[in-house]
């Protein structure tokens, strides 16, 4: 489990898809919960999860205090909950079943990891009010279709920056102030792509590769001053990022669903996709998925919280994927 007295995390990407689920999952184990996302939806999200944690709360007569504080700038929205008991039955929908701390704080900001200067701002906002993080989930990316002879240039650089440099300017300042404070876990999503190559995704791969690769150097420099990092690789997740991949699918919301909702119980896909998914494509050179079924956000961030916990205290520079079989080599 998660440290019982609360750790300072921070998940990127967390305004939609995985990122908004590792959010939903380790609410319950973090003093403080910073999502960022250059979506605006991120906003909605940390408010879900504070109702949610504070229904939960309520429900099971533990409440001792919760309160939404607004502040000027807009990044800097937070929501408080705080609650008496250590230890609830049952959690909310999307919220994790563990021990909730005494005070939750969870905080929206607007962040583009593609620009060093916003992620920078963000850190030292983060450091001043609540001290570095702790645990650093690095789910922010992006994929631009494109086969290896078509793939524009625009495409290929916006892949990059964000896929890539966005995950050198997140890690690299996390893991600054990790290695300062002698203790840190990061986890980053990158993608089975990574290392299987895909038809009409050469950018997406590549820039995948270049972040796995980062990573991994990474891990190895800050290892000795007790700072863990490893990567989760999922392969295909039923998220809005798959879903505009597949033409007859609908991409658009559920009526009357948040952008948590969307995460944490995805729509199906549409079922002539799904099939071919499971089934694999031999005129793409792709596999399918042994264990038959397409990963929701919740399987990939119930893996990102084991490797961030104590559990997984002596495993560092591992690359876990999560994706039913479908590369078979790992």
């Amino acid at each position: 489990m998660i440290e019982s007295d609360g750790r300072v995390v921070v998940v990127t990407g967390a305004a939609a898809g995985i990122g908004a689920a590792v959010a939903a999952e380790l609410a319950a184990g973090a003093r403080t919960l910073a999502l960022w996302d250059r979506d605006p939806r991120v906003h909605e999200v940390a408010a879900e999860i504070a109702r949610r944690a504070t229904e939960y709360a309520a429900t099971t007569g533990a409440v001792r205090y919760a309160a939404a504080s607004g502040i000027a700038e807009p990044e800097q929205r937070q929501a408080v909950v705080g609650i008496v008991e250590p230890e609830q039955p049952q959690a909310a929908a999307g919220i994790a079943e563990a021990a909730l701390p005494q005070a939750v704080a969870v905080i929206a900001a607007e962040v583009d990891v593609a620009d060093r200067k916003s992620v920078e701002a963000a850190f030292d906002r983060l450091t001043a009010a609540h001290g570095p993080a702790d645990v650093l989930v690095h789910a922010a990316g992006v994929m631009d279709a494109g086969t290896a002879l078509d793939i524009t240039p625009e495409s290929w650089d916006r892949s990059f920056a964000v896929n890539a440099t966005g995950t050198m300017h997140v890690t690299q300042r996390a893991a600054r102030d990790m290695t300062a404070a002698g203790r840190g876990a990061i986890v980053v999503v990158s993608s089975n792509a990574a290392a299987t190559p895909r038809v009409g995704m050469a950018a997406y791969c590549a820039s995948k590769a270049a972040a796995t690769a980062f990573t991994r150097a990474l891990a190895l420099q800050v290892a000795p001053f007790g700072v863990r990092v490893n990567l989760v690789s999922p392969g295909s997740t039923n998220t809005a990022m798959l879903r505009g991949l597949q033409p007859a699918a609908d991409t658009g919301g559920v009526a009357g669903s948040s952008a948590l909702d969307e995460a944490v119980r995805p729509r199906p896909l549409d079922p002539a996709a799904h099939a071919a998914l499971l089934d694999g494509d031999p005129g793409a050179y792709r596999l399918g998925i042994p264990l038959r079924r397409i990963a929701e956000p919740a399987d990939i961030a119930a893996a990102i919280r084991f490797l961030v916990s104590d559990d997984a205290r002596h495993i560092t520079m591992h690359d876990l994927r999560v994706d039913g079989g479908a590369t078979l080599d790992m």
